[in-house]
């Protein structure tokens, strides 16, 4: 009777994890997949796909995309994500914490709203007596920040285009300002995933930066502020540091980091 037991159990807590394979195949995925795709996706036989889709489907957890068997996404996950109320700054809290204490620097936390990064969560050095400090809502441009940066190399192509279109702030003799010179900066944060200000929105300060999605697929930044005259110094262990916790914080998150 034990061993039944412990089999169905067994073979429950399989069931569920193949059902959560499902959904997480189709993230990203706003036209959803056929069947054979998401099977080809989790590893798994189309006929185990298909019943675990027509039981996901039931509970509108996916839903038809197309007239030809491709299902998305459904409702009822944006009703329970809407139910979780995640803070996701706080959620992130303890990886800023521990880059802080490693690289000895404040780290900031923002995202992108309308042209702007805001700032959303910040730990700040705790032995620095020069430091370089903003605020929790303080509001900062795209291309001439770290954070913006790599907050506007995620930005589609035609959105992307429009916003290089408008007449960008030169704020220091460093700022970047051509869309030539933009252009070079984004493709250099698709290669390494370290967006770079050099003095170029405040004078006598610089900042690394990076990005990545949360679960709701909103773009958020890291990024973190250094007073110039040391920046040389450390640019490069605190970029590594940067991209170490990076890669943490979205492997949390059940992703891959890429």
């Amino acid at each position: 009777m034990a061993s039944t037991t412990k089999n169905t159990g067994t073979r429950g807590i399989q069931v569920i994890a193949r059902a959560a394979k499902v959904l997480r195949s189709l993230e990203g995925e706003p036209d959803g997949l056929s069947l054979r795709e998401i099977a080809d996706k989790v590893g798994l036989a189309r006929s185990t796909v298909q019943r675990i889709v027509g039981a996901l489907v039931d509970e509108q957890l996916l839903i038809a995309a197309t007239p030809n068997a491709r299902v998305k996404l459904g409702p009822s996950l944006i009703r329970l994500a809407a139910s979780a109320n995640i803070d996701v700054g706080e959620l992130l809290k303890p990886y800023m914490q521990d880059l802080s204490r490693l690289i000895e620097e404040t780290v900031d936390l923002s995202v992108l709203k309308g042209k702007r990064a805001v700032f959303i969560n910040q730990v700040a050095a705790r032995n620095r007596r020069l430091q370089a400090v903003s605020h929790i809502g303080d509001a900062f441009p795209l291309h001439c920040t770290a954070n913006g940066k790599a907050l506007m190399a995620t930005m589609a192509e035609p959105e992307l285009d429009k916003y290089l279109k408008t007449k960008l702030e030169k704020f220091t003799p460093n700022t970047i300002t051509d869309v030539i010179g933009l252009i070079t900066e984004i493709e250099d944060f698709q290669q390494n995933l370290i967006a770079v200000d050099r003095e170029e929105h405040t004078e006598g300060i610089c900042a690394v930066g990076t990005s990545f999605k949360d679960p709701f697929s909103q773009v958020l930044a890291l990024s973190v502020p250094i007073p110039a005259h040391r920046f040389s110094q450390v640019e490069s262990v605190v970029s590594q540091a940067l991209l170490e916790c990076r890669n943490a914080i979205i492997l949390a998150l059940g992703k891959q980091p890429s």
